[in-house]
């Protein structure tokens, strides 16, 4: 397969590129493409807390890449390994060479699980679980249901890391799990989060306080896990003071949920796609490079500085083809991507605050005439049913299903209390 070329080429074969092609395919079927993808099952990861917490199933939560990719799209089954953008290639780990006319950029992030000491050593025993792979995540809820009193604790990672919501929403289906076995009273929970605060939108913060001090959760913020002791059910936390010094704690554990570090994934750090921070350097709102005009990059991998969501992704897809078709066209290329960003926290077994947001942290409901931070029983539905058959039946299958957000709220939603 030494040397093929493809007007359209895409590096990464998960939510974006897959809505990529097939929405390109859609727009023109006569662009020839191909994604470069060595996966073959596709997951569903939004629906990974819920496996986690016991209301969902791997199973339903994936798919063979094979029936994603539409058969007018080239699968190359390999890994990217370099870029020679000043010659339009891609190098395969191969060894094969891969030429293109435009290249999408979008292999998701990687999980650093080796940035906390004896972690992948007991990772999946011990108590020790995380929802973040979909080799660990049925663990998460082996430990939930077994568990019947100690303390359990949870961890958030610095920033960035895939939806920022996540490390907290298996803590509060945890909570309620053991709030409906009249055992909650049993347990010291603890949020451990390396950040300053619960959130980074505070209209959303302030409303996640109430549902934390409601289940009785303790709050560490500034505590970033550096290392775990499986055996003796000890994590070891770096926590930084208000003066900025820093020391390090321990805390026993009956269970514990670690969220890993994530960043770029290392071919693309030493890529000259990177930008000095290591993701791929795109304008944050044209998705467009911002050296080698043919490339565009999407999903978690870039430098947008918005939440790292499929939400994010499904509003992306379509300023990249629209831009890549104007560009094809000879015509200049628009701004369209506002940073837009969901987060459905999952607040109990039954309902979910929809946090919806844009650059800059400005609150970006789709539906402005409810209170975003109530607890609904209805996006607990889309968490679900119906976001899976958004993301399977429409967003994949290249089918833009656009609901704006409205970044100007209603006043009465947006007044301090």
């Amino acid at each position: 397969m030494a040397n093929q070329h493809y007007t359209l080429l895409i590096v990464g074969g998960g939510a974006a590129g897959v809505s990529i092609a097939n929405t390109m395919r859609r727009k023109n079927s006569k662009i020839d493409a191909a994604i470069i993808e060595p996966s073959e099952k596709h997951y569903y990861q939004p629906g990974f807390t819920i496996v986690g917490g016991g209301e969902y199933t791997l199973e339903k939560a994936t798919r063979n890449e094979a029936d994603l990719i539409h058969p007018s799209v080239t699968w190359i089954k390999d890994y990217a390994e370099t870029f020679q953008p000043d010659e339009n290639t891609v190098t395969l780990r191969s060894g094969d060479k891969v030429t293109y006319d435009y290249l999408v950029v979008c292999p998701g992030l990687q999980l650093d699980w080796d940035k906390v000491k004896g972690l992948k050593a007991t990772l999946g025993k011990n108590g020790v679980c995380s929802n973040y792979s979909p080799d660990t995540v049925e663990y998460t809820w082996e430990c939930i249901k077994n568990l019947e009193s100690g303390t359990a604790l949870f961890t958030q990672p610095p920033m960035p890391i895939k939806c920022a919501g996540a490390p907290q929403k298996i803590m509060y289906l945890a909570a309620d799990r053991f709030r409906k076995k009249g055992i909650l009273d049993k347990f010291n929970i603890e949020f451990c989060n390396a950040g300053p605060g619960m959130f980074g939108v505070p209209f959303y913060a302030k409303a996640l306080v109430k549902v934390v001090e409601d289940y009785g959760i303790k709050t560490a913020f500034k505590h970033n896990l550096v290392e775990i002791d499986g055996p003796t059910k000890t994590a070891t936390f770096e926590v930084t003071d208000s003066e900025d010094k820093k020391k390090r704690v321990t805390k026993k554990f009956d269970m514990i949920h670690v969220t890993p570090s994530q960043s770029a994934p290392d071919f693309i750090k030493k890529s000259p796609l990177a930008a000095e921070s290591g993701w791929v350097d795109v304008n944050d709102k044209t998705l467009q490079h911002n050296k080698f005009k043919n490339i565009f990059g999407l999903g978690d991998a870039t430098t947008t500085p918005n939440a790292k969501t499929a939400g994010a992704v499904r509003k992306q897809v379509p300023v990249v083809v629209k831009n890549i078709l104007k560009l094809m066209a000879n015509n200049a290329i628009v701004e369209g991507y506002d940073g837009y960003g969901v987060c459905p926290l999952t607040t109990s077994l039954n309902t979910v605050m929809l946090a919806e947001f844009s650059y800059g942290g400005k609150v970006s409901p789709s539906f402005p005439f409810l209170d975003s931070r109530k607890n609904r029983l209805i996006w607990w539905w889309g968490k679900k049913v119906g976001f899976p058959m958004l993301y399977w039946d429409w967003m994949l299958k290249g089918i833009t299903l656009d609901i704006p957000s409205k970044q100007s709220y209603n006043k009465r939603f947006t007044e301090e209390s």
